[in-house]
């Protein structure tokens, strides 16, 4: 294999763990594992699962207004697809990334319904994750787009 082949390869497979990770992350947080302690911090209050649960909806009602947003050019995987626009309209005037903070803020609002060493690990774990993913999405953006460094210093995050 050449060197030109092993790193796109590379590349790829990067891509592909990473998007993995995120939805296994994600999806551990709908499963009870019993060979998992499920530990809490502190007892949980009412108003710290009042203030997680809003958090949740909140999070939520921003992850479809960005879903909308982007439209066509939707995915999972931080390469832009084909024939795709920058977008820079609607929620993306405030932020880069609303899906993805959406997606920390979520798991931060299960940590606090829940106030579990679990939950917090989760919410450690998909910021690292996405941390990263966006380091390779922005530089995947800035070689297709070449408003992007434009975009990037109007809109901060």
């Amino acid at each position: 294999m050449k060197k030109v082949q092993l790193k796109f390869f590379l590349k790829a497979a990067y891509e592909l763990i990473l998007v993995f990770l995120q939805f296994f992350i994600i999806s551990l947080h709908f499963f009870q594992w019993e060979f998992i302690p499920q530990k809490q911090i502190i007892q949980v209050s009412p108003f710290s699962y009042l203030v997680g649960f809003s958090i949740i909806i909140i999070a939520f009602i921003m992850l479809l207004v960005a879903i909308k947003d982007l439209g066509r050019n939707l995915s999972p995987f931080p390469r832009p697809i084909n024939n795709s626009n920058l977008v820079t309209k609607g929620i993306y005037r405030f932020t880069r990334h609303p899906m993805y903070y959406s997606l920390i803020f979520i798991s931060f609002g299960f940590f606090l319904t829940k106030l579990s060493i679990y939950y917090l690990f989760l919410s450690i774990s998909l910021c690292l994750i996405i941390k990263f993913k966006i380091a390779l999405e922005e530089q995947y953006l800035n070689n297709k787009f070449k408003n992007y460094l434009l975009y990037k210093n109007e809109v901060k995050y």
